[in-house]
């Protein structure tokens, strides 16, 4: 093993964070977004193979692909459709997708979905639907192909030779929460080998189902013996890394071993930063790079400008009968107000049609509840609707909302996360919005673990916020809204 460097100071924690090179190990072990990109293109192939039958079978327009070039409009509007509402029903979700009754089921679901939209749109497909059994070809051989290909997907991708096989260094909070995290969202994925940790009262424990099979000496030796294609470093304060054990991982990385820090690994799988495993390590709750940013806030400005328009006139339009329906049920006014706290910290007040009781909180402020008793009854199909969301058009275009971003929350409980949980004001670094992460990833807030929790997600999107994200959030909520399990 060569000499230690003579210094490891300022300078660890940049280096430990660009020893992130593919593992010359197990080349043929998918990343979880090559598996998605993999999933995506076979979808594609099928949809697409399954059009091309069709017009060879039916429409006599043989199988070359000068037919695709001729007709690229037809099949450039099937991916485009798929790629719109595969989302929505969850199909990219690669736990769902590595069983075969749930991945098969949900393709089905997917395709024929897609196959119905595909059919009625209007001028632009091919002339499908001139005889019912040309429409039945087309959806059979659409739901079959994509079924196929997920079935095969399942079989074959989550077999343990095109998984990582990885060891994590340190057994403590952040290594557990990580082996929790890798067991619940990447079990086809990831195999963990063990724990690596320098604590000797830990040395032969088993965490789990997991051992703690060496200390940071063992590291390369404990790599090679079990084929290891990727070391996690979970270890909360990695910036302060002892010589050998630094020396020991650069030694893993240059024999080829994919070499990642806990909070990438956890942030890639979760969606979530891991707060409470930060320490007070300010660059992992942080942008790396907020410059690139700034185009970025241009344009969601002015997308929020036109979509608060557009909601202040639907707004507008439906207000005599909300009006009406809030004010024959109970007494008290059609708008609700109550102040939230924005970005900086800033107060505004936030809008919306009243859905519950008047003086609903006269004993003081109170979580939200998923049923709550105070909502009557036109309150309860404006939520359902989310109708009662639409005056916050009014915030948008003020500038004191965005259409995507943290929910905004009330001072009252402000003020209590602030003090029991850590970079809780770190949520008020973007404006906050109308839908958000933590909206379509989790349950409706009800308590101090669930705002935790939902941090979490909050921070993800501020970390990581583009306009693909944004998109994606918008695509979510839309799903949700229509499946009828809200937006909270």
């Amino acid at each position: 093993m060569p000499p230690a460097p003579p210094s490891f100071s300022s300078s660890v924690t940049h280096r430990v964070e660009r020893l992130v090179l593919p593992s010359a190990r197990v080349w043929y072990s998918l990343r979880l977004s090559e598996r998605k990109i993999l999933l995506f293109a076979v979808d594609v192939a099928a949809i697409a193979a399954a059009l091309l039958i069709t017009l060879a079978l039916r429409l006599g327009l043989g199988w070359s692909w000068q037919v695709v070039a001729a007709h690229a409009s037809w099949f450039v509007l099937l991916i485009g459709e798929w790629s719109l509402c595969a989302p929505l029903i969850g199909l990219y979700d690669l736990r769902t997708a590595s069983r075969i009754s749930t991945g098969a089921t949900s393709a089905a679901l997917g395709a024929t979905v897609v196959a119905v939209a595909y059919l009625f749109t209007p001028v632009i497909t091919p002339p499908l639907l001139y005889s019912r059994l040309t429409a039945v070809t087309f959806m059979t051989l659409m739901v079959g192909a994509v079924t196929v290909g997920r079935t095969v997907y399942a079989r074959l991708l989550v077999q343990p030779s095109f998984r990582h096989r990885v060891l994590i260094v340190g057994a403590g909070w952040a290594g557990r929460a990580l082996a929790e995290a890798l067991r619940t969202h990447a079990a086809g994925e990831y195999d963990v080998a063990g724990f690596v940790d320098d604590d000797a009262s830990r040395l032969g424990d088993t965490i789990g189902d997991l051992p703690v099979m060496g200390t940071s000496a063992d590291l390369g030796r404990l790599a090679d013996e079990h084929r290891v294609s990727e070391v996690i470093v979970a270890v909360i304060r990695h910036e302060t890394l002892e010589a050998p054990l630094l020396q020991e991982i650069i030694h893993c990385h240059e024999r080829g071993i994919q070499v990642t820090l806990m909070q990438t690994v956890y942030e890639r799988l979760t969606g979530r930063v891991p707060v409470e495993h930060a320490g007070k390590s300010l660059h992992v709750l942080l942008p790396t790079d907020r410059d690139s940013n700034r185009v970025y806030l241009v344009v969601k400005r002015g997308t929020d400008i036109l979509f608060g328009l557009v909601g202040s006139v639907v707004t507008l339009a439906v207000l005599p009968l909300v009006a009406l329906a809030v004010r024959l049920e109970s007494r008290g006014p059609v708008f609700y107000r109550q102040v939230r706290v924005g970005q900086g910290g800033r107060l505004f007040t936030l809008v919306k049609f009243r859905t519950m009781i008047e003086d609903a909180e006269a004993e003081g402020p109170m979580w939200a509840q998923e049923i709550d008793e105070r909502v009557t009854r036109v309150g309860g199909l404006l939520r359902r609707l989310h109708i009662d969301e639409l005056p916050q058009a009014l915030n948008i275009v003020r500038g004191e909302m965005s259409m995507v971003g943290p929910r905004p929350e009330r001072p009252e409980f402000v003020n209590k996360l602030e003090t029991g949980i850590a970079f809780y004001r770190a949520r008020h670094a973007m404006r906050p919005g109308l839908t958000g992460w933590a909206q379509v990833n989790y349950r409706y807030g009800r308590s101090t673990e669930d705002a935790m929790v939902k941090l979490q997600y909050d921070l993800y999107y501020i970390k990581h916020c583009s306009l693909f994200l944004d998109g994606l959030i918008l695509v979510k909520t839309i799903g949700l809204v229509l499946t009828g399990r809200g937006v909270s």
